[in-house]
């Protein structure tokens, strides 16, 4: 795709034509954003035992949608839940926190963003923006407990016999406001469970329990303090359940942009590698000078 589909019009010009990969090894899915030329390719897989390999199959993959070689790729970064495992030694590279590359990424598909929900599979996030330059300002986020994240999200797909894809969606279908109060993911298991027993629909325990997450994460961003624009990134950023409990509780809407917020933390690492690769390009001209 063109960088026009892609990004914020005031981050086009800013997004150089030099040749970088981002990869996010997040702990369910990987993403890779290449940066060629006026052309940016996206590619997503479920993450792999070894975070090594998983990448090296992501940048295989893409630099052939590209038509590149691997001596074409002047830089790459590497974020997410994987990145202290990644080495690259085909490549000059860095690794960046995930923070930092989803409030990069963030800010390149929509200059405006001050406030970022990030849910992955094993965490939530708030995060505060800078809007002139998308570096991280403050964040808070909860990784003592898998309630209100991915991981979360799939066990409850199970106990209620969905596909994880379409968890969400079903939610949005829910006629009756049902509670579950548990904060824990045990507990929490236990009332859905309950509920069935009980014959309520679904449906309906889908849009609770995704309230029920909505409101830990709406607590995160409550510390934090909401900040207009928001945008809602993550893997659990494409669950239209998720974006309507929160937008419901936190009384603000999600912005929407022209890319699936999913690789917002791999755009980000892009547009780090090529600062990355200016930088070293800088100092050895410094050097030879």
């Amino acid at each position: 795709m063109k960088k026009n589909e892609i990004l914020d019009d005031e981050k086009i010009s800013d997004l150089l034509q030099t040749t970088v990969i981002g990869v996010d090894i997040g702990s369910r899915q990987a993403k890779a954003v290449l940066v060629y030329g006026d052309e940016i390719y996206t590619t997503i897989t479920a993450s792999g035992v070894d975070s090594q390999e998983t990448a090296a199959r992501l940048i295989k993959k893409i630099s052939r949608q590209a038509g590149i070689g691997y001596n074409d790729i002047a830089y790459v970064v590497g974020t997410g839940y994987g990145r202290i495992a990644l080495e690259f030694e085909e490549f000059p590279a860095e690794v960046v926190t995930e923070i930092s590359c989803h409030a990069m990424g963030a800010h390149f598909l929509n200059a405006g963003t001050r406030t970022i929900i990030d849910i992955g599979g094993q965490d939530s996030k708030a995060i505060k923006v800078d809007p002139d330059n998308g570096r991280v300002i403050e964040f808070v986020m909860n990784d003592k407990c898998a309630a209100g994240t991915g991981r979360f999200l799939e066990k409850v797909a199970e106990l209620l016999d969905y596909q994880l894809e379409e968890l969400g969606e079903k939610a949005l279908l829910a006629e009756k406001k049902l509670e579950v109060s548990s904060q824990c993911v045990v507990f929490a298991e236990s009332e859905v469970i309950s509920l069935k027993a009980k014959g309520e629909r679904r449906e309906d325990i889908a849009a609770a329990i995704h309230f029920a997450s909505a409101r830990r994460v709406r607590n995160l961003v409550n510390r934090l303090g909401l900040d207009p624009e928001l945008v809602f990134s993550g893997g659990v950023s494409n669950n239209p359940g998720m974006k309507f409990a929160l937008e419901e509780l936190i009384g603000h809407p999600i912005k929407t942009t022209k890319i699936d917020m999913v690789y917002a933390g791999a755009l980000g690492a892009a547009v780090f590698a090529q600062r990355y690769y200016e930088g070293v390009r800088a100092a050895t001209e410094k050097e030879v000078a």
